[in-house]
């Protein structure tokens, strides 16, 4: 019935008009001319941004059903649901079109599901602990994955050449290391989406993460490397070919850096002249950033580096040029992009798994590479320790090291370009392609499933989940002069050093070249903490019962600065006022937790030491528009300590007068001068 009466409402019958042709043209002898039609289903129209909207809309709505039970996701990472989904959608698709559908293709995954989570990793990177660990990063990066391509390749041979691999499997020496070189990097993805809600502490993280950004280098070089010896032929490989693979680890990995920093400051000198149009800041940092990895890849480049640098050099200029809501506007639709397409990833990954064209079985080779990744990966991380711990402040105990080993997840990455490979240089593609899900699917679901018990049974540091403190800023940056100033002195130029040196040279050349003059201006962190605290202060009176805020009356500056000394604290203000605050409570980041006392305490000693004049008697400022009062006739009156001596003439007035003249940035300078250029006979020289 259905499908009679779909011609009746102009809609074409399924596959009518793909693949029948009509007899007779439209309006020809014989035929009337076709009707107005109601409605028309225009499908292949829309099908492609359709797929993409429905596809997105169905990992939202996964994400809000998983998180609907607390117990759920306390035990299973968010990454392994989203896994099961699209291994329950892949079925659902192949019984109804009898065909797998949607898989995970290299081009839509590098070009654009990766470069949204590596930018946002690396915009919102924590900068000083990056570079505190900068040595272990690449350490682990460089060397270990050059460790663990190399032995987990020759091993899989080995173990081929022992008779433990079927000989229906085709590979020699190069194509098992080619297999290792891609299977053996830490995805950044799997990393980022596990090891977020573990809640390591943060040293942990940031070298863990920090491998799986900076490897990407070393697995691209590998991979072109060994994928173009392989295509080649051992035969046909000279010294000189080994010597041009080596310098192109150093071309690939310092390109990719180098064209991160020139768009990051691009980035950072366009967003200088944005001031009269706030409205595409957002816009620019999205383009220039997704402009640099394009760039890196076009030019066979690390394009993970290249827009993880980019990242991580423009923040801090970025941040001072744009407004506040373009801040709350690029970290919000950084972070909706970046989890979009991490939710897609691995819902790609089940639904690629369904394919039976894929799984082309080797129990010998899927067991072995399961052995020797872990194997591999924990004998590195433990001499690589080994190493670095004769020259780190911190060593790295035993138990980071088995959470660094254990943590070693692949992803993505190594799906994606196990896919690129082309099975006429490679017969043993499809042996490959099926490990590869292997592995990724043990890392992500099993790894994943016990990295967080074994944390908690390890009992290893967890992220305390809080800013620093005022008091800890304060003490961090005064221990870091102190360090400098030791090793200026004894002659051993150091990290603290080097990192004095560059903040020097930022702040004389690169800041004010970058950073907009009012923006440098005020790049006083004492007053931009103090300006924060007065906003949380005035947030936390009005929760607790306060007036409601209107755009009368008072009227925050954008950005603190040593001008606007007249003005007094934004608590005092509502209190004595009464009147509303214009704040735009969305942009703010108010954070409820115990340090908040010590903030509010350093707050309010802020706003008595720095906006406040010191009393001194019972004089008070007035504000220098206000009218001058006459002074009060002085009268004279016995004292009390100096009996029978007659009188004397009283310094104390009875009302105190108004120095009505000055501001308070002059009050204040004048407090610091002797008690007598307060004496109230001088007070009182000066009314007249």
């Amino acid at each position: 019935m259905l499908r009679a009466a779909l011609p009746l409402l102009g809609l074409p019958l399924a596959g009518a008009g793909a693949t029948e042709k009509p007899t007779q043209e439209p309006g020809s002898p014989g035929e009337p001319p076709p009707g107005l039609a109601l409605f028309r289903w225009q499908w292949h129209e829309v099908e492609a941004p359709y797929l993409v909207a429905l596809w997105i809309l169905v990992a939202s709505l996964a994400k809000i059903v998983f998180h609907l039970s607390r117990k759920v996701t306390s035990l299973v990472p968010e990454s392994c649901l989203l896994i099961l989904l699209g291994l329950a959608l892949g079925g659902i698709v192949l019984a109804v079109a009898k065909k797998a559908e949607y898989q995970l293709e290299p081009g839509t995954f590098f070009l654009f599901l990766l470069p949204p989570i590596v930018l946002d990793s690396g915009y919102f990177m924590p900068s000083r602990l990056f570079f505190d660990n900068l040595g272990a990063i690449l350490t682990y990066a460089v060397v270990g994955t050059l460790w663990n391509a190399f032995t987990t390749g020759a091993a899989l041979w080995g173990l081929q050449q022992a008779g433990l691999v079927a000989p229906r499997v085709q590979a020699g020496l190069l194509d098992f290391l080619l297999f290792g070189s891609l299977i053996s990097a830490v995805d950044p993805v799997a990393v980022l989406a596990v090891f977020e809600e573990v809640h390591v502490n943060e040293t942990l993280f940031i070298i863990v993460f920090g491998e799986s950004l900076l490897n990407d280098a070393v697995t691209v070089v590998l991979y072109k490397v060994c994928n173009s010896f392989v295509e080649m032929g051992s035969a046909n490989v000279r010294a000189t070919d080994y010597l041009k693979g080596v310098a192109s680890l150093f071309v690939v990995s310092l390109g990719g850096a180098a064209v991160g920093l020139v768009f990051a400051f691009l980035l950072a000198l366009t967003t200088r002249f944005t001031k009269r149009v706030r409205i595409i800041e957002p816009l620019l940092v999205f383009l220039l950033a997704y402009a640099a990895y394009l760039t890196a890849e076009m030019a066979s480049l690390s394009a993970i580096l290249a827009v993880t640098m980019c990242g991580l050099g423009c923040k801090k200029y970025v941040e001072a040029n744009i407004s506040h809501k373009s801040r709350t506007a690029v970290k919000y639709t950084m972070k909706t992009l970046a989890s979009c397409a991490e939710t897609v990833i691995f819902m790609l990954l089940g639904i690629s798994a369904v394919d039976s064209s894929k799984w082309a079985w080797d129990s010998g080779l899927v067991l072995g590479t399961l052995f020797f990744i872990l194997f591999f990966r924990a004998l590195g991380v433990v001499l690589q320790t080994w190493v670095l711990n004769q020259f780190r402040l911190v060593p790295l105990d035993k138990i980071d090291q088995v959470v660094m080993s254990y943590g070693g997840l692949r992803g993505a990455v190594a799906f994606a370009l196990v896919i690129l490979l082309d099975r006429t240089k490679v017969p043993a593609k499809d042996y490959f392609v099926a490990t590869t899900i292997v592995v990724v699917f043990f890392t992500v679901i099993v790894q994943g499933l016990t990295i967080k018990p074994l944390v908690k049974w390890l009992k290893v540091k967890r992220s305390e989940h809080h800013k620093p403190t005022l008091n800890q800023e304060l003490h961090e940056h005064t221990f870091d002069h102190i360090l400098a100033a030791v090793e200026d002195v004894v002659g051993h130029h150091g990290y603290h050093y080097w990192r004095d040196r560059w903040e020097q040279f930022d702040k004389k050349y690169l800041s004010q070249l970058l950073m907009r003059r009012s923006a440098y201006r005020i790049r006083d962190q004492i007053w931009d903490v103090y300006y924060r605290l007065n906003i949380r202060d005035a947030i936390s009176f009005v929760d607790q019962g306060g007036h409601v805020l209107s755009s009368t009356g008072l009227t925050l500056p954008s950005m603190p600065s040593r001008n606007s000394m007249a003005e007094t604290s934004v608590t005092n203000l509502l209190r004595e006022s009464g009147s509303g605050a214009c704040l735009d409570l969305q942009v703010i980041d108010t954070v409820r937790s115990g340090r908040d006392r010590e903030d509010a305490a350093m707050h309010h000693l802020l706003c008595g030491g720095l906006y406040k004049p010191r009393r001194r008697g019972a004089l008070r400022c007035a504000p220098a528009h206000a009218s001058s009062p006459r002074p009060q006739p002085v009268r004279r009156r016995s004292c009390p300590g100096r009996v029978g001596r007659g009188t004397w003439l009283s310094t104390c007035p009875q009302k105190p007068p108004r120095l009505c003249p000055w501001t308070c940035r002059q009050a204040g300078t004048r407090a610091s001068r002797p008690w007598r250029a307060w004496h109230p006979r001088r007070v009182l020289r000066l009314q007249r």
